[in-house]
């Protein structure tokens, strides 16, 4: 477990190992040091960045090695339960010493009280100060949780972490959730850091652009690189170039070395005819010629043995060569009869409220194949909205129509049945659509062969997102209009580009609910939308200028 010890902010794992219950391996040995300043921790999905958070957290033991802290520490999971009842000073941890300030104001000069407040005067003046830094200066400390929406709750976390003033900061996919407003105040909060170790598991490429080095999690060890994302993808790209010509060597050299051995073992069997024909034309007694040929089988032997030997180097060093290449295959998929004309209407929503968030009366019609950013504040309802539209909730006025087949990818990714196969899963959505189709259609969301009888419940992170989507995308009738919410969180870049390729290939009209601005600008957004109390019509470059400036959040 993680124990304080020296007052200097560190971090730092010796030989660490754990695995599950089931015996599934995690970790093996692994060996860390993080000192001050910024660290972005990333890899792909299902390397352990999560599980290794919570083991330097002390909320995992691991099965062998040590974990050592330098200072206080603090942890944001990914995922954030609050009690809803709970009011915000609670929330924050600052209750008790807020009750003794009021009670020493009224007059209470009971030594308990002293107590509870310390040094911690200025408690209350601080936390609203690191609510206001982090967006939520409307927020009251006397209001309930339940009164928050889920981004407003991560951002709450975050300020109580930060009223510790804590050494150590691990944060875990911290911007999940958060509008674009509240991801600008975290990225504030990151860039103001200079208090010790802030460690930060993320997929965000922005975030990521402000930690000073990269430490990637691959095959259960970690590499280092200097400056942020940018700088990250720059060296990755230099290695790759660097691999590629390794393996294009190494590929040549074993090319090289079958050419000799089947050379050699052409001239051994030519040698071995022609001294056989030899002592038969020169009638050299039995003895004599059987030692020539037992000489001549041990040197073949050994000439052959010396090639062969070289020839396993060879592959050796292709396989070695061959493994320092990512391969980062993409989805490519057709998907013909998802098409819609251009002047078809798809979608009319007409002066809508919802039962959740803030739309009083909003109205929107989609024509063709319109691809159609859903942006706005944390509890604006752009969830609501989209449950609203495939029919799980009922608007409080207004209506919704679709006139095409639609499709919902949920943020939960809780569309599949976790025991039957990916391949059952995608049947079950396509009834009527030959297992063969759709087995030739699994292959190309890479699940080939025996991969696509893998139980679902035993699919990693990446794995059940690229099922959820095959089984979304390949559904019958083929969806017309594709609704996602927040479909990057918690994606690797892989996912994320596997999920921009499948994209490529859809001919129906998107309406993607996201964050994440740099991916809805690489899949082609025709029209944006921002959520409020009607839908209005904006720009990236708008939303953008939102973020930077200074009354934004």
């Amino acid at each position: 477990m993680a124990t304080p010890t020296a007052p200097s902010a560190s971090l730092t794992c010796s030989a660490l190992s754990f695995q599950w219950q089931d015996g599934t391996p995690v970790l093996d040995g692994l060996s860390l040091a993080i000192g001050r300043g910024r660290t972005g921790l990333v890899g792909t999905n299902g390397t352990g960045k999560s599980t290794l958070l919570r083991l330097l957290a002390g909320q995992l033991a691991p099965s062998q090695g040590s974990v050592t802290v330098g200072g206080s520490l603090a942890y944001l999971p990914q995922n954030i339960t609050l009690d809803t009842a709970l009011r915000v000073d609670q929330a924050l941890g600052i209750a008790e010493r807020r009750a003794a300030l009021r009670a020493i104001e009224n007059g209470d000069v009971s030594e308990e009280h002293f107590d509870t407040v310390g040094d911690d005067w200025d408690v209350e003046e601080r936390a609203l100060a690191t609510l206001g830094s982090l967006g939520l200066a409307d927020v009251e400390l006397d209001r309930t949780v339940g009164q928050l929406s889920g981004g407003e709750t991560t951002l709450l976390r975050l300020a109580a972490l930060l009223l510790e003033r804590p050494d150590v900061l691990l944060l875990d996919e911290p911007t999940n959730n958060l509008d674009v407003f509240a991801r600008r105040r975290l990225y504030e909060a990151v860039d103001s850091w200079r208090s010790g170790v802030l460690l930060v598991v993320s997929h965000d490429r922005e975030l990521l652009e402000r930690v000073d080095r990269i430490a990637e999690l691959r095959s259960g060890s970690v590499n280092w690189y200097g400056g942020g994302w940018s700088a990250y993808e720059e060296a990755l790209a230099t290695q790759q170039e660097a691999a590629g010509r390794m393996l294009r060597a190494a590929e040549a050299d074993v090319r090289r070395q079958k050419r000799e051995l089947e050379e050699t073992q052409i001239k051994v069997a030519r040698r071995a005819r022609h001294s056989k024909k030899m002592d038969a034309q020169r009638k050299a007694p039995r003895i004599v010629a059987g030692e020539k040929k037992r000489s001549a089988q041990e040197s073949g032997d050994k000439l052959r043995g010396l090639h062969e030997d070289r020839l396993s180097d060879a592959h050796e060093r292709r396989e070695e060569a061959a493994e320092a290449i990512r391969n980062d295959a993409e989805i490519r998929v057709s998907l013909p009869h998802t098409a819609v004309p251009t002047g078809r209407t798809v979608l009319s929503i007409d002066e809508l409220s919802l039962p959740h968030g803030k739309l009083r009366d909003g109205s929107l019609h989609i024509h063709g194949p319109e691809r159609i950013a859903l942006v706005g504040r944390n509890g604006a309802g752009k969830t609501t909205l989209l449950r609203t539209l495939t029919g799980e909730l009922e608007p409080l006025c207004g209506q919704a129509k679709t006139f095409v087949p639609l499709r919902f990818l949920p943020q939960r990714l809780d569309v599949l049945d976790e025991e039957l196969s990916v391949a059952a899963n995608v049947a079950r959505m396509a009834p009527g659509v030959a297992d063969n189709h759709i087995r030739s259609q699994l292959a190309r969301f890479l699940f080939k062969g025996a991969r696509a009888e893998q139980p679902a419940g035993t699919l990693s992170g990446g794995e059940r997102f690229r099922a959820t989507l095959a089984a979304t995308m390949l559904a019958a009738p083929a969806p017309q209009l594709l609704m996602l919410d927040e479909p990057t969180n918690s994606l690797d870049m892989a996912s994320v580009r596997q999920l921009t390729s499948a994209l490529e290939s859809y001919e129906g009209a998107l309406l993607i609910a996201s964050h994440d601005l740099p991916f809805l600008e690489s899949i082609g957004i025709t029209r944006w939308l921002l959520l409020g109390e009607d839908l209005q019509e904006t720009t990236a470059e708008e939303v953008r200028d939102l973020l930077e400036a200074p009354e934004a959040g």
